[in-house]
């Protein structure tokens, strides 16, 4: 695989720190800003919200950019971010500047997954995306939890500066190893990649990742008390546990993008299955503690392995120049999955049947899923068509 390809990562992996290392500085933030937990928690909901609202604006405006410098670009405003982060001396101003940070993650994640194609001959896009996204699964495996301890034990102030100073290694790398583009984007405008996102089999590749990525979120958000309350480990063990999950996701990862270069199509009903079963069985899992950590690492294996299918579902639909839109929407299609994911399973502790029953209620997300990715394949109606991505060399 072309170096370029690891610089994307190297930028994946700042932008998948800064996303999630907040949760384990909640305390710490609350503390010196004088605000409540809850109020320290919104600033995830805040990034959630900028991911949601940045993707597709800052897409449509550097639409005709060379993507090289869109990329770029983007790690500088990253940096910005984190920087200011570092320095906010309130925590409107912390708001602000997580909100401005989380501007940059759609559209790095769905430019980038665009350039990660082109990259590649056909037959390993996936494996390229996979590979892009691997710098995301390593945040969530090694880089949260060394923030997490940082922030523990120099401020929480530092953990950002420490991601400031990733964001400036991806620039010199982004800037050293991605090539230029070979022709410039094609020329069009908003509206153009708007009826290219209005296509039907776009909407519904969508929806499916929304659902798809509920149905993980649901469960993972609440692994914590599932493995000491349900499952019976010490709170010592979670850390542990957790690499566990994050191994799965690494694999995961790199096994859906393999999947999805040998049959798209066959790779999303495959890796939806795989999740609807290990959702569907996890309840009882966690009956015993080896299934359990035996299935909080199938948990992470199936949820990550659909993400590159899903993903090149939804750039070889959307051809031509509403392609990095798309891409970009789907970015964020998986943040409000998380998000509708973590509001259903606390809805089930606090209203429902309980924390033992949320894998099995999460269940019923992968199956929407699939039935929304069945209605899409039907939709096209002819031979998958293969993505057109801007040639890079």
């Amino acid at each position: 695989m072309p170096l370029a390809l690891y610089a994307l990562t190297v930028g994946a992996f700042g932008v998948g720190v800064t996303e999630f290392v907040i949760m384990g500085l909640l305390l710490e933030v609350s503390r010196e800003l004088n605000v409540t937990i809850a109020a320290a928690g919104l600033l995830i909901s805040g990034y959630a919200l900028g991911v949601t609202v940045g993707a597709p604006v800052l897409t449509v405006l550097t639409a005709r950019w060379p993507r090289k410098r869109v990329l770029i670009g983007l790690m500088v405003i990253f940096v910005v971010g984190n920087a200011a982060c570092a320095l906010a001396p309130s925590y409107g101003w912390l708001m602000a500047a997580r909100v401005l940070t989380a501007l940059t993650h759609g559209t790095f994640f769905g430019v980038g997954a665009v350039v990660a194609t082109g990259l590649v001959s056909e037959d390993k896009r996936a494996s390229a995306i996979a590979i892009m996204f691997t710098g995301l699964t390593v945040a969530t495996v090694l880089g949260v939890p060394f923030g997490t301890w940082l922030g523990q034990h120099y401020g929480w102030r530092a953990t950002f500066w420490a991601v400031t100073g990733v964001g400036l290694v991806a620039i010199v790398v982004l800037a050293f190893l991605v090539p230029q583009d070979r022709t410039r984007p094609q020329a069009s405008d908003w509206r153009t990649d708007f009826r290219a996102m209005a296509r039907r089999s776009v909407l519904l590749g969508l929806l499916t990742t929304v659902f798809g990525y509920a149905g993980v979120f649901a469960v993972f958000t609440y692994i914590a008390p599932l493995l000491t309350e349900i499952g019976g480990f010490d709170d010592s063990a979670v850390s542990p546990i957790l690499l566990v999950f994050g191994g799965g996701l690494f694999v995961g990862n790199l096994l859906g993008g393999r999947f999805a270069d040998r049959g798209l199509v066959p790779s999303i009903f495959g890796t939806l299955v795989g999740l609807t079963l290990v959702l569907g069985l996890m309840s009882f899992a966690f009956g015993n503690q080896f299934t359990a950590v035996l299935f909080a690492g199938l948990l992470g294996a199936t949820g990550f392995a659909t993400v590159a299918p899903l993903q090149m579902w939804v750039l070889s639909r959307a051809e031509g120049a509403g392609q990095s839109l798309a891409s970009s929407f789907n970015i964020g299609a998986f943040n409000l999955g998380n998000a509708l994911g973590a509001w259903t399973g606390g809805l089930v502790i606090d209203h429902g049947p309980g924390l033992i029953l949320v894998p099995a209620i999460a269940t019923l997300f992968p199956l929407l899923a699939l039935g929304t990715a069945l209605i899409a394949v039907r939709t096209v109606g002819r031979p998958l068509a293969k993505p057109a991505c801007n040639p890079i060399v």
